[in-house]
């Protein structure tokens, strides 16, 4: 079957080259990564927004229609919608990010924030609801020109930046299979009480437009269930996994992304990352503690540097035996709150190094930067690997460094991310807001016994390959085609 994938960022983006001509580079993100593997095994058009103005450029080439891509072994159609600037920047910046994504994500203090005012309606009409309406209508376009290969096509919207697009290609399209996936938290009902009604009810109206909703884990099923049970109040079958409204059946799945193991494997030996770990390797001090992040709120980088202050002032025995590798990228510094985060981070990274540094020690090395191959050859050189993110939808740091770890490397876990269901028991679990309980896990993972280091990662290497990318993509497809009635 052919299918139209639907997102706000493309698999490729476009840029000039040394000569001035268009090139395509890959999309960054875990959700393109994820895609493209859905991508290599059938017939795809994929449509997306236009990031940059050489996709402008593209856009107006194709007068809005499909173009042809064909990059990294990937061949795919892809379709650019082209928001109006300011509509883009209220649909992005003000509400999908930060407003909904602090829903999603507990970030809000609600003593003093959101408080939604003109400016966020406004960006609510003319930005989220526009935006959306264009990502439909360009679905529509593909469904009417025969962009999928059924009586009922295909569609797999991706993420809380497309809620109310369902709904809008269901009205015009009815017979066609809506199929989105969530790759964030869906946290408790009572979150989204921080919306206006109108905003609130529209966002599950559009959601539960589709015939299947993905989640990563269980748990985000349980609290999308309530969250219907509660707000629209419509009918819930919690033991099937079914809400029924306007005389459909919809399904909520769990399906817990993973990675191309095989890609891993690969890169791993690549001579980009082969140099990067040389250079670690001579820096080593000791032992390794790692993290890779973007500088977003919801990783919780603040705490974790934190614990690390605790554990070296309650084991200065480490201190100058130890490096803490943060790698973070900066993430959405149009942003206030962004910006103000990344400040708190320098300034904690700057206490911590003043506090215990010395002429030739760090403390925490820190390094601002979007360079994968650098960090692979972290992943494979770590000692304990801190991810103790606020909350996450998957995390899948956790398993590319899992996988690729040629040290036995502890992982301290979040007890409150997804990829937690699928490899906590492995971890070491923490409370993402316990400092303390942060600083004792740092000195179990830097102290534990080799035996016990090796049954863990064999088992965390396990289980990722097991529930590899692959399987990922034919568990949702198996579902579509059992509630499609078996139609190939």
């Amino acid at each position: 079957m052919g299918l139209i994938l639907v997102s706000n960022r493309g698999p490729v983006s476009y840029r000039r080259g040394g000569s001035g001509e268009l090139e395509a580079v890959r999309g960054g993100g875990g959700l393109v990564t994820a895609l493209l593997g859905v991508a290599a095994s059938r017939p795809v058009t994929w449509i997306a927004s236009a990031m940059t103005p050489e996709d402008v450029v593209v856009w107006r080439r194709a007068a809005g229609g499909s173009i042809a891509v064909e990059h990294d072994e990937h061949r795919l159609s892809l379709r650019f919608i082209n928001a109006d600037a300011q509509a883009y920047e209220r649909y992005y910046n003000v509400i999908a990010n930060p407003l909904i994504w602090f829903i999603q994500h507990y970030l809000w203090d609600l003593a003093v924030a959101p408080e939604i005012g003109e400016h966020e309606i406004n960006a609510w009409d003319e930005g989220y609801v526009a935006v959306n309406r264009l990502f439909a209508d360009a679905v529509c376009r593909e469904l009417e020109g025969g962009g999928a290969e059924s009586d009922r096509p295909l569609v797999m919207l991706h993420d809380y930046h497309l809620y109310l697009c369902p709904a809008l290609v269901r009205e015009r399209h009815p017979q066609a299979f809506l199929h989105q996936f969530i790759h964030i938290p869906w946290p408790q009902p009572d979150s989204w009480r921080v919306l206006p009604r109108r905003m609130r009810e529209a966002i599950m109206n559009g959601v539960l437009a589709n015939d299947i909703i993905a989640f990563h884990t269980d748990k985000y099923v349980r609290n999308f269930l309530l969250s219907c049970e509660e707000l629209p109040g419509v009918e819930v079958d919690q033991e099937r996994a079914v809400v029924m409204t306007e005389g459909r059946e919809v399904w909520v799945r769990a399906y817990p992304v993973s990675i191309d193991c095989g890609y891993f494997d690969r890169l791993t030996g690549s001579a980009a990352v082969l140099e990067d770990e040389e250079r670690i390797k001579a820096a080593r001090r000791g032992q390794l503690i790692l993290r890779v992040d973007r500088m977003d709120l919801s990783k919780n980088i603040v705490r974790g540097f934190k614990a690390y202050d605790i554990f070296l002032e309650k084991h200065p025995e480490f201190r100058e035996r130890v490096t803490f590798l943060a790698l973070l990228q900066p993430s959405r510094e149009d942003i206030r709150e962004y910006r103000e985060y990344r400040r708190r981070i320098v300034a904690v990274v700057e206490a911590v190094n003043g506090r215990y540094g010395t002429a030739g020690w760090r403390p925490i090395d820190m390094r601002m930067q979007d360079d994968f191959p650098c960090s692979v050859a972290a992943y494979k050189q770590f000692d304990a690997l801190l991810v103790n993110a606020i909350f996450d939808g998957m995390n899948l740091i956790a398993k590319e460094a899992g996988l690729v770890n040629t040290r036995d490397g502890v992982l301290i876990l979040s007890e409150n991310i997804g990829v937690h269901e699928e490899l906590g028991e492995f971890a070491l679990s923490v409370n993402p807001f316990d400092l303390e309980g942060q600083a004792r896990a740092i000195h179990q993972a830097l102290t534990m016994d080799d035996d016990a280091k090796r049954r863990r990662a064999g088992k965390i290497k396990h289980t990722v390959r097991k529930n590899g990318i692959n399987r990922w993509i034919e568990k949702q497809f198996d579902d579509i085609k059992l509630k499609r009635g078996g139609e190939s």
